[in-house]
């Protein structure tokens, strides 16, 4: 076998003969042929600078040789066989040059004594004549040469490396595809001016995001009448349609739906009586405003004695019952806020109690003189439908309600409820008897006793109507390039009772300023990999009912589709505290997404920083649970959709004008002391920066292996009843063993991703497939969405879920009181054939979770 470097020795004494003839080029380019891939082995310059140094030594050769000498190469190159080479060369003196002379030899003949034979086989065999080295000039350089050629070669080709790490340093898994960077009025297909990478778009958003006026939409919005179903609302609605068409946007639509409400008789108002011991009606008391009222509220007469029972939550009536105040055939007198209006009524229900009246207190909200109050004559508006959307087609859209049978949902009350002020509030206190309440439960409603009860009778009036209404959801589309059928969800509440300037139009304004944001985006570019779908929902204030009913209308494809939902509502009601209301999935990217939005009120921070100097775990004070009142919450506890609301608050009490007729544009900006254009600018820079990352991603970052956390987390209040379980012969064994498939099914697919090629589209969608459906996991599919519409066995509501469980065990140490905070039936205690059910039910949800996150059947832990 001919060493390279032999056949590399051969070409350049065939480059020197010369190229008249044909066969000689013919053999030339053989040889050629030959020795180029072991040329080609190096980088382009080194391979060019080699064959640069052998043309220069060649054309030396070429000046001091003859033209009969390189004939006489030629034949014995011709010669070449495997046998040993018998040429030996002669050093010829010239003047000009030395240079080798060929003398041939046949096979055997004596060679002379002072010459040496040589076999070209590299350079081990050039001297192997001891003491008669053969000095060739050009041979010699060369050797000499080649560690500079090498070093110079590998100086190169790092030179380029770092030069095309410099220049494309940016093209990464990241950061995704490169989208194009056009101008205003340049075509984005035909440019070509530079490549868009993720942290150009976060500055372009940004950038884009600064020309709109959300202040001004937020005031004239705040003074058009807007509730669902009126003929203002139907205005508003061709108004946004209007503007949404001048956008760069590929689909806007609207749906309509034919729902249920509930509306107060103008006619035949609410009443309030005083009524004597033979039941008699004496005093009316006035409600100031006839048209307050509490929607889906129980419809009839109601008469008890009236107790006071502070916010009306389960331990609050179960103190109640321990110092001996009857409950069963009240009126209860409970203040707003802590818990919603439906959760009040509901729990009042289970106790016994015959009505609820609901009031705002004083002491709920800011004693700062210089931040306005509410009135105290004014009442706080809202429903009290355990749910949300319409209660009268539950589980169903509600497109036609003629074609489903006439049900109501098990979330709506039996007893009437209805909000009064302040004023009247303090009239009813002042009449009650009986134990004093404790220091905490005092308001401050200034002469007030704030007794228990009980005190007089009472009567309550409640003459709502039920109206079939159309509402009307408006969406604004923009389609992905990649992956089209996964959507990113904005929505926001357009409607509402009274002007609604932080209940509606701050989210309307921030929801149409990214839309207008996102579309200047797409004119300057933008391409999302995912379509992003902005949604104006009516209905909102009776209960998200038009984003339920989209969502009951669309489910079979929506846990499909829908990547995350993003809610504006009630998102400005203050300045000082920030919370994030979410899915655990999300935490993680809501952290980094906070690193880079600047606080509206600490100059030079940065909200992350802001929230990590008052809260050292910043998770535990920001990150919160969705509540049912919430646009957001039927995403995730009804379609499996993970959701996020965020909120900025004040910091010491709630807003006070949330719900009521002076929730004006002028008291929010009062409240917010001339900073509401700041902290809305930040909601919008917020989710404007979570939209970015959701659509652009080639990964969907969200953090699945985080609900491994949330099952620890509730694990360990299952191990407080270990030894209890134990003594009645139960366990918990396989709740355990579900947690530790679904960590370590969560762990495997972490694995799997880091280790895969993340260019591979069709791998990296179907991870993504598995990361977006991991909320939808969690949705139990052993109970009926019709029966147990919020199946998610974390956040939803019935006897499939872990809370339930838990209220369950804790009865083994009590008396059964508490049952009415979980739904069990109060007085009735511990139930094993009931436990039993519900631990096969959150156990089996949750082997079902880790089962699905494994993937394929064959790389499922079948030894549960």
């Amino acid at each position: 076998m001919v060493h390279p470097r032999d056949l590399l020795l051969r070409r350049t004494w065939l480059l020197c003969l010369p190229t008249q003839d044909s066969a000689l080029t013919g053999t030339r380019q053989g040889l050629g042929v030959l020795v180029s891939p072991y040329l080609s082995d190096l980088s382009g310059a080194g391979s060019w600078c080699l064959r640069r140094s052998l043309d220069f030594k060649l054309e030396g050769f070429r000046r001091g040789t003859s033209m009969e000498q390189r004939w006489g190469l030629l034949r014995r190159v011709q010669q070449w066989s495997p046998r040993p080479s018998q040429t030996i060369y002669r050093r010829v003196e010239d003047p000009q040059l030395e240079y080798l002379k060929e003398e041939e030899r046949e096979e055997g003949e004596e060679l002379p004594v002072q010459f040496c034979p040589m076999e070209l086989k590299g350079p081990e065999h050039l001297g192997s004549c001891a003491g008669r080295s053969l000095p060739i000039p050009w041979a010699a350089a060369g050797r000499k040469a080649a560690p500079y050629l090498v070093l110079t070669t590998l100086l190169i080709f790092t030179g380029a490396f770092l030069l095309g790490y410099v220049a494309f340093r940016g093209s990464c898994q990241a950061c995704g595809d490169s989208v194009l960077v056009v101008g205003e009025d340049v075509n984005p297909e035909d440019s070509r001016q530079g490549t868009l990478y993720l942290s150009d778009l976060q500055a372009m958003f940004l950038r884009l995001l600064g020309e709109g006026r959300m202040e001004d939409t937020i005031r004239l919005t705040s003074l058009r009448e807007r509730v669902a179903g009126s003929a203002r609302m139907a205005t508003l609605v061709q108004d946004i349609l209007d503007k949404l068409s001048r956008q760069k946007l590929d689909h806007v639509w609207t749906d309509t739906h034919y729902v249920g409400l509930q509306f107060p008789d103008l006619a035949h108002p609410n009443t309030l009586h005083w009524v004597d011991a033979d039941g008699s009606v004496q005093e009316q008391l006035p409600l100031e405003d006839p048209e307050v009222y509490c929607p889906y509220s129980a419809t009839g007469n109601a008469t008890g004695k009236l107790v006071y029972a502070h916010y009306g939550r389960p331990e609050d009536l179960q103190d109640l019952k321990a110092k001996g105040v009857e409950l069963a055939g009240s009126l209860l007198l409970v203040r707003a806020g802590i818990t919603s209006f439906a959760q009040k009524v509901a729990i009042a229900q289970d106790f016994g109690a015959q009505g609820v009246l609901i009031y705002p207190d004083p002491a709920d909200f800011s004693q700062d003189p210089h931040k306005p109050g509410l009135s105290s004559h004014q009442a706080v508006y809202g429903h009290v439908h355990l749910g949300t959307g319409d209660p009268y087609t539950p589980g169903f859209p509600s497109f036609n309600q003629t074609q489903f049978p006439p049900v109501e949902s098990s979330g709506l009350p039996s007893i009437p409820a209805q909000p009064i002020s302040a004023d009247i509030a303090y009239r009813l206190l002042r009449r009650l008897t009986g134990p004093v309440a404790p220091q905490e439960w005092k308001g401050h409603l200034s002469g007030s006793p704030y007794r228990l009860g009980p005190g007089p009778r009472l009567r309550l009036s409640v003459n709502n109507l039920r109206v079939s209404t159309p509402i009307s959801n408006i969406f604004a589309c923009i389609e992905g390039f990649a992956e089209p059928d996964h959507y990113v969800v904005v929505g926001a509440q357009r409607d509402a009772w009274g002007p609604g300037a932080a209940k509606s139009a701050v989210g309307t304004a921030i929801l149409l300023e990214l839309v207008r944001t996102f579309s200047s985006m797409v004119s300057n570019g933008f391409r999302p990999r995912r379509s992003l779908l902005f949604i104006s929902w009516d209905g909102g204030d009776f209960g998200g009912v038009g984003s339920t009913e989209w969502l009951e209308g669309y489910l079979s494809v929506l846990h499909l589709k829908a990547v995350v939902y993003v809610s504006l509502d009630k998102a400005v009601l203050g300045d000082g505290k920030f919370h994030a209301k979410t899915s655990p999935l999300l935490v993680s990217l809501i952290e980094n997404i906070l690193k880079q939005v600047d606080s509206p009120n600490h100059s030079g921070q940065t909200l992350y920083e802001q929230l990590a100097l008052t809260h050292p775990s910043w998770d535990a004070e920001v990150i919160q649970p969705l509540p049912m009142d919430s646009s957001a919450y039927s995403f995730t506890a009804f379609a499996g959709v993970p959701a996020v609301e965020f909120s900025f608050m004040e910091d010491d009490r709630v807003y006070p004008f949330l719900h009521t007729k002076e929730d004006t544009y002028e008291n929010l900006h009062k409240t917010l002391r001339g900073r509401l254009p700041a902290v809305v600018q930040a909601v919008a820079q917020l989710t404007g920066q979570l939209v970015i990352r959701l659509s652009h991603d080639h990964l969907l970052p969200l953090d699945f292996g985080r609900y491994g956390d949330v099952v620890l987390r509730h694990i360990g209040n299952l191990n407080d009843f270990s030894g209890d379980l134990k003594a009645r012969g139960l366990t918990l064994q396989w709740v355990y063993s579900a947690r530790g498939d679904y960590i370590r099914a969560a762990e495997k697919l972490r694995k799997e991703i880091y280790s895969s090629e993340q260019n591979d589209e069709r791998l990296m969608r179907m991870y993504n497939v598995r990361i977006m459906r991991v909320e939808f996991y969690f949705l139990s599919q052993y109970v009926s969405p019709a029966d147990s519409p919020f199946r998610h066995i974390f956040l939803g509501q019935g006897d499939h879920t872990l809370s339930a469980l838990v209220d369950h065990l804790r009865m083994l140490r009590s008396d059964g009181s508490g049952a009415a905070s979980s739904g069990l039936t109060p007085g009735l205690g511990f139930q094993e054939s009931r436990f039993r059910r519900q631990l096969a039910l959150l156990t089996w949800t949750l082997q079902g979770a880790a089962n699905a996150l494994s993937g394929d059947v064959w790389n499922i832990d079948n030894n549960f």
